[in-house]
């Protein structure tokens, strides 16, 4: 086959161009003595290889006219292989281009992907010849042409914000009104029928476990699991193809398929936000495969451990770090985050294990590099920036530490309403005020409640109603012998292990389960719903399903609890309704137009306002709060005062039931019932109500809300 021509080309920008008569490809390789362009035909078989002779700021670079969107490609890099200094070039391995769009299918394992001799006394200093090309997916140059229709980015207000986290591929593989072929795909999730549930439920922003192209774990191929939740890239461009129901060699299908998506989602009023991952790559530890980033220029892309860089800091518990110190690589993923928001049309990112972003040597510098690019960004400063606020380096836990802009998933709230619910003493001080907005962390540096994104679970450990049934994980399955996942739960099982047929028993857990979502969605913040706990899923007790790509994971809609599931929509919708449960800014415990009524008090079941003591007492386990439908203290996008109704809400945690005294007329005049977790009731429209002074009979392990409406302008 003839030799295509080839001209030199230009640096910038990195990855493969198309610009309409021919390509441009660009790599950044600073330690590299020598680059091969390989080139690929739809079948995987390797066409031509070019040498990439021009080299600028220690960017690799080529141009072939005439070459069009399509073609499969991937580099061979040369340089010296001593992993002893970090350098572990070897050209038998065909690389993925760290830009790479869209990638041509999934990694095959074989020991070829290894740059070292599998087996080998030597392990990884020794050098393997074999030649990988066949096992590797290929990049794929793609055409960035796509009719948005006008689309742009919601930019929905933070406060009235409700966040669903979703797994693509688990959240309609079971959705029996989608049809199977796009069921477990982009499509799937931009069907009617899935947006109709969407919309429904109430939530406006699905939060996307990770899409970037990941590869399955060796280890866990072998024991027929795979990487289901998707936390090991080895792109940070490329959508995944095992979500794309249009997938091509050519790799543009699913790039279209992802933006027709995001386009539906859009254009119902849903945001879309991307769980990303930058902290490390699929290629693990010293012992891992070459796939690309360690081929290309291992020393530049990683963190070595200083005084021996044949090994990796981890600050992530993967085998390696991404080197965000290095300006190429930080670059690399600023331009990624910009891809995604200008040519995807995504809304936000919540960043896995962000400090490990943010260590500048070992220390977490919140006035480092990482913040310091984003913040000045015109792009990404303007879009949710969430996160994942540890690692598992020292002081990963950096919880209330991130600089003004960023959102935060907020563990103590999860844990501190975890162990409430369950009846820790103790807990009512920090209770009220991970219920108000956790000021304690976040009130300074200019940062509001929504900074805290409340959750109670997440994908990482129990589902919502597995945590009302376990005590303990049952992790079998995972095949590690139940030592893998998190141990210390804070979980109650109400008295028995598992399932159960005691109806008691029963009666409890779904009550509990009211009891968290209740409490969930009339917090100050951002509330964080994962997908499946509004109609009951469970997974048997396993609280670490991250290989587990069945039915353990996927949502089992033929089994949905549908009255759970309207609580839960009437809860969201309740809370959207009214400006009270959504604030913008923080409470200020002052009166509201002189009067003597604050735009928040403490109560205690007796009627009377809570003191310093009842706060401090180890069995204090109920109380009521008043909510100041005219203390809001903000205004709308007009100026315009915002004002609500007042209400009252009252927590009892005593496992007996509890008569509380509604507050004198002052505090409003006619009391009606919205939400009651142990009648299974949450309404938008008045319920049962009471006159000021009344005595309210709260149920054991149960909550009350209570609205008093106001006249407005």
């Amino acid at each position: 086959m003839k030799k295509p021509e080839n001209w030199p080309g230009k640096p910038y920008p990195l990855g493969s161009t198309f610009d309409g008569n021919g390509v441009n490809f660009a790599l950044f390789a600073e330690n590299a003595t020598g680059v091969e362009l390989c080139l690929f035909d739809e079948q995987g078989k390797e066409t031509h290889r070019l040498k990439v002779t021009e080299r600028t700021h220690n960017s690799w670079h080529i141009y072939l006219p005439g070459l069009k969107p399509g073609q499969q490609y991937g580099y061979r890099v040369y340089g010296p292989y001593e992993p002893e200094n970090g350098h572990r070039f070897n050209p038998n391995k065909l690389c993925i281009d760290p830009y790479a769009k869209a990638l041509s299918g999934v990694e095959v394992w074989d020991d070829a992907l290894f740059g070292y001799k599998v087996g080998d006394q030597k392990q990884d200093l020794s050098f393997s010849d074999a030649d990988s090309a066949p096992f590797v997916p290929k990049s794929v140059v793609i055409d960035d042409d796509f009719d948005w229709e006008g689309d742009t980015l919601l930019k929905k207000p933070l406060n009235k914000t409700v966040i669903y986290e979703v797994h693509v591929k688990g959240f309609t593989k079971r959705f029996p009104g989608i049809p199977e072929e796009l069921r477990g795909t982009y499509a799937g999730l931009a069907h009617p029928e899935t947006i109709k549930y969407l919309k429904g439920l109430g939530v406006n922003a699905v939060e996307l476990m990770p899409v970037h192209h990941f590869i399955h774990d060796r280890h866990l191929v072998e024991k027929d699991l795979s990487n289901y939740w998707g936390y090991n890239s080895i792109n940070f461009f490329a959508p995944h193809p095992e979500y794309a129901s249009s997938y091509s060699a050519k790799g543009v299908d699913q790039i279209r398929e992802f933006k027709n998506m995001v386009k539906a989602l859009h254009k119902e009023g849903i945001e879309v936000i991307l769980d990303v991952v930058y902290n490390h790559t699929g290629e693990g530890s010293h012992m891992g495969p070459t796939l690309s980033f360690r081929g290309i220029d291992n020393a530049s892309y990683y963190r070595l451990v200083e005084n021996d860089k044949r090994y990796y800091m981890d600050y992530t518990g993967t085998g390696n770090t991404l080197n965000t110190v290095h300006p190429t690589i930080l670059r690399l993923i600023m331009d990624s985050l910009r891809y995604w928001v200008k040519e995807m049309h995504i809304d936000g990112f919540r960043f896995d294990l962000a400090p490990a972003l943010a260590r500048e040597f070992s220390d977490v510098d919140k006035w480092g590099s990482f913040f310091d690019v984003l913040h000045q960004d015109p792009v990404l400063s303007q879009v949710k920036l969430i996160a994942e606020p540890w690692d598992i380096g020292e002081n990963g836990y950096q919880v209330g530490n991130f600089p003004a802009g960023w959102l935060e998933w907020n563990a103590r709230y999860r844990d501190v309403m975890r162990e409430f619910w369950r009846g820790e003493d103790e807990k009512l001080g920090e209770f009220a005020n991970r219920l108000t907005g956790s000021s304690d962390l976040y009130f300074d540096d200019w940062r509001r409640p929504v900074a805290s994104i409340n959750f109670i679970t997440a994908h990482d450990g129990f589902t919502l109603r597995d945590l009302v049934s376990y005590n303990k994980k049952h992790n079998h399955a995972n095949g590690e012998n139940n030592k893998d996942g998190e141990s210390h739960n804070r979980s109650w099982n109400c008295g028995v292990e598992g399932p159960t047929d005691d109806p008691g028993v029963i009666a409890l857990r779904n009550k509990q389960v009211r009891n968290f979502l209740a409490t969930l969605f009339l917090s100050q913040g951002i509330p964080m719903l994962v997908a499946g706990d509004e109609m009951g899923r469970t997974q048997k007790g396993n609280n670490n399903a991250y290989c587990q790509d069945n039915e353990i994971s996927w949502l089992d809609w033929q089994n949905k609890d549908e009255s759970l599931a309207k609580f839960t929509s009437a809860l969201i919708h309740l809370r959207l309704r009214h400006p009270v449960f959504c604030r913008y800014k923080w409470f200020k415990y002052e009166p509201v137009n002189g009067k003597g009524v604050k735009d928040i008090e403490w109560f205690l079941p007796e009627g009377d306002v809570m003191t310093e003591k009842n706060w401090t007492s180890d069995n204090a386990k109920s109380l009521g709060i008043f909510l100041s439908g005219e203390g809001i203290h903000s205004r709308d996008e007009k100026g315009r005062k915002v004002r609500d109704d007042n209400f009252y809400l009252m927590f009892n945690v005593h496992d007996d039931k509890v008569e509380f005294k509604l507050p004198s007329e002052e505090w409003g005049s006619q009391w009606a019932t919205l939400v009651d977790t142990h009648h299974d009731f949450a309404s938008l429209d008045d319920g049962m109500v009471f006159p000021p002074g009344h005595k309210v009979l709260v149920e054991a392990r149960s909550v009350i809300l209570l609205r008093s409406r106001l006249q407005h302008d």
